[in-house]
């Protein structure tokens, strides 16, 4: 790893030997003030559909013509300020590129792709590396070289990799030691793989330094002009049945389609710095972590942090001049029961969420430990920002807000057709008379799956909400997620929220649960806070049914109830309801 090659590191720009002090403050209760938060690039939710109409060119590289032309005003001194990429690690070590500085090394590494690599413009690229700068320097290669860059987590197994492998033909994997023994392994099995490249201080037979390699290749580089509905990137995505389908972007969807989510979501300027906590395999780590935070000029700030640790996390904020924070709703959870007391956030502005439904009672509880709200956004792998809550707007709690002005999106039934408002239905994009330029291209290689997503005039997200009289849109579920009892229909979000107002919850998962009664009844999955972790399970079980009872209709309560110590979860934070479903019915 980066870490791991010190020498190399000299070649890789600015770097700080220890954190630099931005003193901070204690900040006890008393200290703690509630902020506000006007929109920096928007008056109001309402002139968002106006001021939003991108142009979309026949001919679109996000490197050329976003990243060069902010690299162009540096130069120029057109540019507020010119950090473009900032990266820490638990020892304090820094790394900090200017636009400038991102283009001389990412066009050098466009050279090894084209020139040692001898990658052709289309050919594939698999990518796994935890939060590290080359990671960033592979994807803006990948899109001056017009090579297809398919992101995956470090946390594959060895199946996983194969699979990935097999099924997208890449002719090149770029990744460390951790993963380079699995890489080994399936290696033989991949004959139309050529080149592996390893990020690292130590040598391994069969690989290319990749630092060596980039210090020995010219910074000069010609873009590859690519059309904007070339194919651009390719992300895993798991269902909930079959095998993970490959979700392809193009230079367009995501290079200019993803300004909804960097100018009106989270509302940055040249002057912000963009903290993201996203996993590098994650789709949101190239939502927020590169194309929405650098087509507004931001900072990209990144902290290695190889598993999240709350403690990091507060002494990060605390630390840097961090503006906009962004993280999954299970980070939140775990930061609202640590004491935060010792730290302050001046410089924080803006916090978000996304991956999956923040319950009220977290956000209620950050609210009153920072003074900030936590701004939610929904959207999948297949596009950009669906919906969300924006500055400026009335958040109603449990809400993820409403339609982004990127997509027409309505509630629809099985068939296709508008549901009235308050009836629950699917959450839709409108596809036609014209699909939006910022929908994903299609799932690669699989026709029939692609099809199946679409039904009428559009394209069937999987997950079930309500629109309410207001616009304001609400999660109910997967459509999988559903619980269907004795007749009743069940979200298994509204029973989360009221089992996380009970102090003994930290964290829950609601899922379906065969009764030879009801058909299936509901069953929550339960994390305890550690003063309750000790107390009688029985009475405890009757105690948390009967504040569900009280605090939501009582059919949804749940009848059965397991204490666990964690959840099942993906690389991303979601809950992995499926696997506690599966477990449930007996479903391998």
């Amino acid at each position: 790893m980066l870490l791991q090659n010190m020498t190399a590191l000299k070649s890789l720009g600015r770097r700080v030997a220890s954190v630099h002090q931005f003193r901070p403050i204690r900040c006890g209760p008393s200290q703690t003030r509630q902020k506000t938060s006007a929109p920096q690039n928007f008056p109001s939710y309402e002139s968002l559909r106006q001021m939003y109409d991108p142009e979309v060119p026949e001919y679109f590289n996000f490197a050329r013509d976003v990243l060069d032309a902010w690299e162009a005003k540096e130069k120029s001194g057109e540019k507020v300020q010119s950090t473009a990429l900032w990266w820490v690690n638990e020892a304090g070590r820094q790394i900090k590129w200017s636009f400038e500085e991102l283009g001389f090394h990412s066009r050098r590494l466009a050279n090894v792709l084209s020139g040692e690599c001898q990658l052709q413009r289309g050919d594939r690229v698999l990518l796994i590396l935890p939060r590290i700068p080359e990671w960033w320097l592979v994807n803006v290669a990948c899109l001056r070289t017009g090579t297809i860059v398919i992101p995956g987590t470090s946390q594959l197994t060895e199946r996983d990799i194969l699979h990935r492998l097999q099924v997208s033909k890449a002719k090149c994997v770029i990744t460390d030691d951790s993963v380079a023994p699995m890489l080994d392994s399936v290696a033989p099995e991949c004959s139309f793989l050529k080149s592996k490249l390893l990020v690292s201080g130590k040598k391994r037979e069969g690989w290319r330094d990749f630092g060596e390699l980039l210090r020995n290749h010219s910074c000069s580089h010609e873009c590859v002009n690519t059309r904007s509905d070339e194919a651009m990137t390719i992300f895993f995505t798991s269902g909930t049945t079959g095998s993970p389908k490959m979700t392809q972007h193009s230079h367009c969807s995501f290079g200019i389609g993803l300004t909804v989510n960097g100018r009106y979501w989270l509302d940055l300027t040249e002057k912000d710095v963009l903290w993201n906590t996203s996993d590098t395999g994650w789709a949101k780590s190239a939502w927020s972590s590169v194309f929405a935070p650098w087509i507004q000029g931001a900072c990209v700030f990144v902290n290695h942090m190889p598993r999240f640790d709350t403690s990091t996390v507060l002494k990060t904020l605390s630390s840097y001049p961090i503006t906009t924070f962004c993280t999954a709703p299970t980070a939140y959870r775990m930061l609202v029961q640590e004491d935060i007391s010792r730290y302050t956030f001046s410089n924080l502005q803006h916090c978000l969420c996304a991956g999956e439904p923040i319950n009220p009672e977290v956000m209620e509880k950050w609210k009153q430990m920072t003074g900030l709200d936590i701004y939610e956004g929904y959207g999948q792998t297949e596009t950009v920002l669906i919906a969300g809550t924006f500055k400026g707007m009335k958040i109603k709690p449990g809400s993820f807000g409403k339609p982004s002005p990127a997509y027409d999106v309505q509630l629809v039934d099985d068939l296709g057709n508008i549901v009235p408002q308050g009836k629950e239905g699917n959450i839709a994009i409108r596809v036609k008379p014209h699909k939006p330029f910022s929908l994903f291209t299609k799932y690669t290689d699989d026709a029939q799956r692609t099809a199946d997503c679409y039904k009428g005039d559009f394209y069937l997200t999987g997950d079930k909400g309500v629109m309410d009289e207001e616009g304001y849109l609400w999660f109910v579920g997967r459509a999988d997620d559903v619980i269907l009892s004795a007749g009743y229909r069940i979200g298994p979000f509204e029973v989360e929220n009221a089992l996380i107002e009970h102090d003994a919850v930290a964290e829950s998962a609601v899922v379906s649960s065969p009764d030879p009664l009801r058909g299936e009844v509901v069953k929550a999955f339960v994390v305890l806070t550690a003063e309750y972790k000790t107390r009688n399970k029985d009475e405890l079980r009757a105690e948390i049914q009967k504040h569900v009872k009280k605090v939501t209709a009582p059919y949804k309560y749940p009848r059965k109830i397991e204490f666990v110590d964690h959840l099942p979860k993906t690389v991303s934070g979601k809950i992995r309801r499926v696997e506690l479903r599966n477990k449930e019915w007996g479903k391998s």
